[in-house]
């Protein structure tokens, strides 16, 4: 049990910060719950899903920062 926690810890330490929280609270929610019933590893669920969220997260970011901006209205 202290492995898979210290495991986890690393884990979670070694993601950037740069990403918002949320993705990883509401992964680490449904991944602890996954977990739980999938036999009892509801702190492995709770780190993938919270890495798994982040990076689902991320991606969506980066496709809205490389989607084309309207044009401005002209001046008058």
């Amino acid at each position: 049990m202290k492995k898979s926690m210290g495991i986890a810890l690393c884990m979670l330490l070694a993601v950037p910060a740069e990403v918002e929280a949320k993705g990883c609270i509401r992964g680490a929610i449904a991944g602890g719950v996954a977990g739980h019933y999938a036999g009892h590893h509801a702190v492995a669920g709770a780190v993938g899903g919270c890495l798994a969220a982040r990076a689902y997260f991320k991606h969506k970011a980066n496709q809205a920062a490389k989607a084309p901006q309207p044009a401005p209205a002209p001046a008058r």
